[in-house]
């Protein structure tokens, strides 16, 4: 190739661009675009990276409004503590329980919404959510209608919220926290501070106040509480029976697959009903009013063991419901019944029926413990120094002038009991049942006011004696029970009414909700 030739062919090449000098120089520059789109992209990516944390952190975020009720917005701070409060006060109630729920609660608020609550179409978190929507709604009602009303709260009602707060600042401190704002946002959710959770303290108070003046407003005749007490049909009566159960013998077999099982069969079970009508015959033949000591003997004759269930409430009755519910039954009667599991049978014994019929009382006490040994027990030595020592302060306050004051100057003084002893030992309105079986008696016993007494009362924390003081005679316990029903019915259905014209909705915040 000539020398010409081989220049015009070079002239073409860069021409065409396809010379190896043009080449590279090409492949060079498409390196570095390929690289600068790269430092582009990477770039982006952190500054969108940094914006976002940016963001998340920033109190405008956590000023946004994350729920609207009516012409009031909650913030996402504000949205955050109902939230948290819901899923604190759950995990306070149930504690360790709460983990039988499936509620795991090892990392408070964080992970709820990866968690399924099994009696919610949801997770924990749209569980905790749900109610803290609720709370906003209702809240936000009762206090605008408090406003409208002219219903606020006084000075001493403010002052008790703001007790709330006193040295919370130090506390956080002390907990390693620079502040309390600080310590609130780590319980409660970033842009929880002290004005977010003072705002929602003022409003559930009054909110509180207005439920109560609204409930206090509505007012049942005697004849309306009997009425609708009867209408209960004994689902809030109280029960007293004996019963021996008599278990029908287990037959294993196997089937077809080789598993085992066991089961009563008819013949079993015929038998079981046998034994059991041949301890009601026994029991019939037998005289006296102890009729729980009849069946017991009655039953033991067949080999069984009797047992008393005492103070159960009709809707929770189970075997022989019906039977022992009936108007006509008397104490002493007797009957068989098979229980629901199709397992065995029960000889019955109706002892009492109780359908809450009686006032309730209010008392003074002074508890005076027995000291207990090392080993947790009570000598009769120890029992017998507290019953000297509250013998000595009935003696100190039969000297005085025997008013209610002196007594409770007492209790305040020497009484062991923490639920009372800064009260004047008092304890109002109490119902059967409610105290220890000595203390009952005596509450129930036939009493005017002014009557004094020492009784012995024990249970699984103490054992001791009570000195007591009969203050008197409350209202009717099954009006009581049907007025606390009715009001909660029907301050329900107002504030059902009330917040059904106010309207709601997520705002852009409730994404930071949690």
């Amino acid at each position: 190739m000539s020398a010409s030739t081989e220049k015009k062919l070079r002239q073409a090449a860069r021409e065409a661009g396809t010379d190896k000098k043009t080449l590279a120089q090409e492949k060079e520059a498409k390196e570095r675009a390929k690289s600068k789109r790269r430092w582009t992209l990477g770039t982006i990516a952190v500054a969108v990276l940094i914006v976002t944390v940016l963001v998340l952190s920033s109190p405008l975020v956590y000023n946004a409004t994350a729920y609207t009720v009516g012409d009031h917005r909650y913030s996402v701070g504000q949205t955050n503590f109902y939230y948290a409060n819901q899923y604190n006060t759950f995990a306070s109630q149930y504690g360790s329980y709460a983990s039988l729920f499936g509620l795991d609660t090892s990392n408070g608020v964080k992970g709820l919404d990866k968690q399924d609550c099994p009696f919610y179409d949801g997770s924990w978190k749209d569980y905790f959510l749900t109610a803290a929507k609720n709370d906003m709604l209702q809240t936000t009602a009762v206090v605008d209608y408090a406003n409208a009303n002219g219903i606020a709260l006084d000075a001493d009602e403010i002052a008790d919220v703001d007790a709330n707060f006193d040295g919370l600042d130090e506390v956080a401190v002390a907990y390693g926290f620079a502040n309390g704002d600080k310590m609130l946002a780590a319980n409660y959710g970033t842009g929880v501070n002290q004005k977010v959770v003072r705002e929602a303290y003022l409003n559930s108070a009054l909110a509180s106040k207005m439920l109560t003046q609204v409930s206090d407003s509505f007012t049942y005749t005697p004849a309306e509480l009997e009425e609708t007490y009867q209408s209960y049909e004994g689902s809030h009566d109280y029960f007293d029976y004996s019963y021996a159960y008599v278990a029908a013998v287990t037959v294993e077999t196997t089937d077809e697959n080789g598993e085992s099982s066991a089961a009563a069969t008819e013949e079993t079970l015929a038998a079981a009903k046998a034994t059991a009508e041949a301890i009601q015959a026994a029991y019939d033949k037998t005289e006296g009013e102890d009729y729980a000591a009849r069946l017991t003997e009655a039953a033991a004759a067949s080999g069984i063991t009797a047992n008393e269930s005492d103070y159960v409430v009709g809707s929770s009755l189970g075997f022989a419901k019906e039977w022992l519910m009936d108007a006509a039954r008397k104490a002493g009667d007797i009957t068989v019944a098979e229980d629901s599991t199709g397992s065995g049978y029960y000889a019955v014994v109706f002892l009492n029926r109780d359908d809450n019929h009686y006032n309730t009382v209010s008392v003074r006490h002074i508890l005076i413990e027995a000291e207990a040994g090392e080993d947790g027990t009570y000598s009769e030595e120890a029992k017998a120094a507290a019953l000297a020592r509250a013998e000595e302060i009935l003696d100190e306050f039969n000297a005085g002038d025997k008013s209610e004051e002196s007594f409770a100057t007492l209790a305040n003084l020497y009484s062991a009991d923490p639920g009372s002893n800064t009260n004047g030992g008092l304890y109002e309105d109490i119902v059967k049942g409610q105290m220890v079986e000595e203390f009952d008696a005596f509450c129930f016993a036939p009493h005017k006011t002014g009557d004094t007494g020492i009784v012995y009362g024990e249970s699984s924390s103490y054992a001791g004696y009570h000195v007591m003081y009969f203050v008197g005679e409350g209202g009717q316990y099954s009006d009581q029970l049907v007025e606390s029903e009715l009001r909660n019915a029907d301050l329900s259905a107002w504030l059902e009414e009330l917040t059904g014209s106010y309207t709601t909705r997520d705002g852009f915040g409730m994404h930071f909700v949690g």
